[in-house]
């Protein structure tokens, strides 16, 4: 059973935007709704009405005109408000005063730098002149070897203004990674830092932008963010910052395209072969970010928004949404944990911050080192705490209850690089059970089905989505026929989307993630998410990560070892062992026990912060390392070695 963590109070709930919307509804569409459910019911329902509503409420400018929400095809051939045009960008500058702060930017070093709308606006209209002069035009691709910075952010903002598509890659990713992924999409134009912070240490990239630049024979132009530095590059031409930033008086123009007209490309972990090149909508992403933002996060104009990411996870991407809001946003370029685990957690108070998104990875290290941000710091104007990454166990939840707020908003949500947006989320209006994510969100059809397709509810079931969302994506990049695309994401259930992961319906209607189906543990025929052995190893003092797989084999017969990293100078004894098991009997059942529990250097983690239980499991299995994973998308290559070594044993 739950325990309640947190309810809003009646002026919480009553100012929420999603209250807002409802009575919205109730007077200019005559629709009233009893419940945050109904709504939720109405607008999965009927989704041509709910989108369209969108579109009204936020005020959406645009071009032309449309005669239906949808072309009326299935997933993944849906096209939405064909027959207009539209600006991301331009709404991002839409109706804000050129005096008011835009984004803080933070770096390790203490560096604290605002910039004004006013000012944002300028360099923006600054980069997009030079990005003319380079010849970038609509359906160009310009690409990004950045960290979150404010500069990336303009950048984003110029090409967007100009129809073209963005690409962004974090600089701690290897040269192969880079590539892997730039190279597919030819980019014409590429922005680039000469060198990054992260952990205190200073790591120079001119070597590295340069093997970049030689892979990619599109690339014609390459800005370096740098006063001191210009690099030199056989047959391609080099600018520095200060001069694309240099056109004084130019104005600020925005080409609408077509809704349906890409907006940025993201890529998959490629944990196994070339990341798949993600497309995502200048639309879809619009009425996503309104949408979310601005229900499921509340953010409100004038709020201080941040979330804690590189340029190499979405949520770079999503952030940026708070914009559309009004408010202002907080990049933080460099480690969470420099000096120490408080860093962050100082600046939220400092800035008066009040909307903080992390990852749960993140929160899970602060418990783990009983850290304690409530001592000292000052969060009143902190409203709400966002997570998302990987599944934030019941101890999370209560570590952020009990050691930064105890009355705020803990707002757990789940999606990914495919929507670039949750799936499930944050609701300013509804309760926070211990472990659950509070709701779906409008318009996202989710239901939990069992092996032969039916809807489940209280019980583990696959993650799927029975309708489609304007934010899903258009293509693949080099996919013309959507094979991958299908691939991804239909083979399972025609016609429906199967997320990749094991979910449960609880009695609040809220959501517990139970892990990747992919990497599900099948004992016996009873499927165990990994995410509940990882919850009862924490519990265990001495460990510091952990890592399961279940193994098949020749006449029904299963292996399933759980692989631990112990904390410094603590060892793997026959009682920690014990420890481990008895936590798993207790929390769970005797079939949570492994086979095996061994001691492990490191655990291997995409770039993006989830642990590789599939490809480990393909190495153990036999499979070629080389086919079973790419080790330039883990952020822990060396972590293979130990479980390479294994399998050859």
């Amino acid at each position: 059973m739950s325990n309640l963590l947190w309810s809003p109070t009646e002026e919480f709930a009553r100012t929420a935007n999603i209250n807002l919307f409802m009575t919205w509804l109730r007077e200019n569409e005559r629709l009233d709704f009893r419940d945050y459910h109904s709504l939720w019911e109405w607008s999965v329902n009927n989704k041509e009405a709910f989108w369209k509503s969108i579109l009204v409420y936020f005020k959406v400018e645009f071009d032309g005109s449309f005669s239906a929400a949808t072309n009326g095809k299935p997933m993944p051939d849906t096209q939405w408000f064909e027959g207009i045009r539209l600006s991301y960008a331009e709404h991002i500058f839409k109706g804000k005063q050129r005096s008011q702060v835009a984004v803080i930017y933070h770096n390790e070093s203490g560096l604290r730098v605002e910039t004004s709308w006013g000012d944002l606006e300028n360099d923006v209209a600054s980069i997009r002149h030079q990005l003319v002069l380079l010849g970038v035009a609509e359906g160009d691709r310009v690409a990004a070897f950045m960290p979150a910075t404010t500069e990336a952010t303009t950048a984003f903002l110029a090409t967007n203004s100009l129809g073209a598509l963005w690409s962004i890659c974090s600089p701690d990713f290897g040269v192969p990674a880079v590539i892997d992924r730039f190279a597919q999409i030819e980019p014409k134009v590429l922005f680039a830092v000469d060198h990054y912070e992260y952990g205190g240490k200073r790591f120079e990239t001119n070597e590295t932008v340069a093997q970049i630049c030689a892979s990619l024979p599109s690339v014609m132009t390459v800005v370096i963010v740098s006063d001191d530095t210009v690099i030199r590059l056989s047959g391609k031409k080099s600018i520095k910052w200060s001069e694309a930033i240099a056109y004084a008086n130019t104005r600020l123009e925005f080409k609408r395209v077509p809704f349906n007209h890409p907006i940025w490309i993201l890529y998959s972990s490629g944990t196994t072969g070339a990341p798949k090149a993600i497309v995502h909508t200048t639309g879809g992403i619009l009425v996503e970010q309104y949408k979310y933002g601005s229900f499921h996060n509340d953010f409100k104009s004038g709020q201080l928004c941040t979330w804690y990411t590189t340029t190499g996870w979405m949520m770079w991407n999503y952030i940026h949404g708070c914009l559309l809001a009004g408010c202002t946003m907080l990049l933080y370029d460099g480690s969470p944990g420099y000096p120490d685990l408080y860093k962050l957690w100082k600046i939220v108070a400092d800035e008066k911050i009040n909307h903080f998104g992390t990852s749960a990875s993140f929160i899970l290290a602060n418990q783990k080192r009983s850290i304690t941000p409530s001592e000292g710091l000052d969060f009143s104007s902190l409203r709400s705490i966002g997570s998302t990454g990987s599944t934030l166990p019941p101890e999370g939840f209560e570590w952020v209850y009990e050691h930064v707020k105890s009355d705020v908003w803990l707002a757990s949500m789940s999606g990914g690089t495919d929507i670039c947006s949750a799936f499930v989320g944050g609701n300013p209006t509804l309760p926070v059970y211990t472990g659950e994510i509070q709701c779906r969100t409008l318009g996202c059809k989710l239901e939990s089905f069992d092996e032969q397709g039916h809807a489940v509810y209280e019980q583990l079931g696959e993650m799927v989505i029975t309708e489609p969302m304007p934010s899903m994506p258009a293509f693949f990049w080099n996919d013309p026929d959507k094979k991958r695309y299908r691939e991804s994401y239909f083979e399972m259930y025609p016609g429906i989307w199967r997320h990749g992961d094991w979910i449960s319906i609880t009695e609040h209607d809220g959501l517990i993630i139970h892990g990747r189906s992919d990497a599900t543990l099948n004992r016996g025929g009873i499927r165990i998410g990994t995410s509940e052995v990882y919850r009862a190893v924490d519990e265990v003092k001495g460990v510091s990560d952990s890592l399961i797989v279940c193994i098949e084999r020749d006449g029904g017969n299963f292996w399933m070892p759980l692989f631990v990293v112990m904390k410094d100078g603590i060892a793997l004894t026959t009682e920690v062992k014990d420890l481990i098991n008895q936590s798993l009997r207790k929390h769970y059942s005797p079939r949570h026990v492994p086979d095996d529990i061994i001691q492990v250097p490191d655990i291997p983690y995409t770039l993006s912060g989830k642990k590789s239980e599939t490809p480990i499991k393909k190495i153990l299995m036999g499979g070629n390392p080389t086919l079973a994973v790419n080790r330039d998308v883990l952020r822990n290559p060396d972590s293979l070695d130990f479980f390479i070594e294994m399998a050859r044993a």
